[in-house]
């Protein structure tokens, strides 16, 4: 277990995949679409596609010609697990975590 949370935590601290997953949160999307809002290459947002589907946090799937992202929110089950073996965290709320990701990321329509 370790190992996965290792994987989970890593592909969680990076703000741009921390922004993709607040923008699954909302419903699945196109690789194309999730790309839209950010300013670099479709190549790098496929990386970090890459990230967030080998920690488990997001699926994606092939329909048709397009290529959709939908989020896996029992991902951060054992990450919960874990954080509140500290006594200090209560289990994941997804909304919550919508909430939280809205507060600590600009939006989008906040960049230049």
């Amino acid at each position: 277990m370790s190992a996965r949370l290792d994987t989970v935590f890593a592909a969680l601290a990076d703000g741009t995949r921390r922004r993709i997953l607040s923008m699954l949160l909302e419903d699945d999307m196109a690789v194309t679409d999730v790309a839209e809002p950010f300013e670099m290459s479709l190549a790098a947002i496929s990386k970090h596609l890459g990230v967030l589907t080998n920690a488990g946090l997001i699926s994606q799937e092939k329909r048709g010609r397009v290529k959709w992202c939908k989020l896996e929110p029992d991902a951060l089950k054992d990450a919960s697990v874990w954080m509140q073996g500290f006594g200090q965290f209560e289990p994941v709320n997804l909304d919550a975590f919508e909430r939280f990701l809205q507060q600590e990321l600009p939006s989008h329509t906040d960049d230049p």
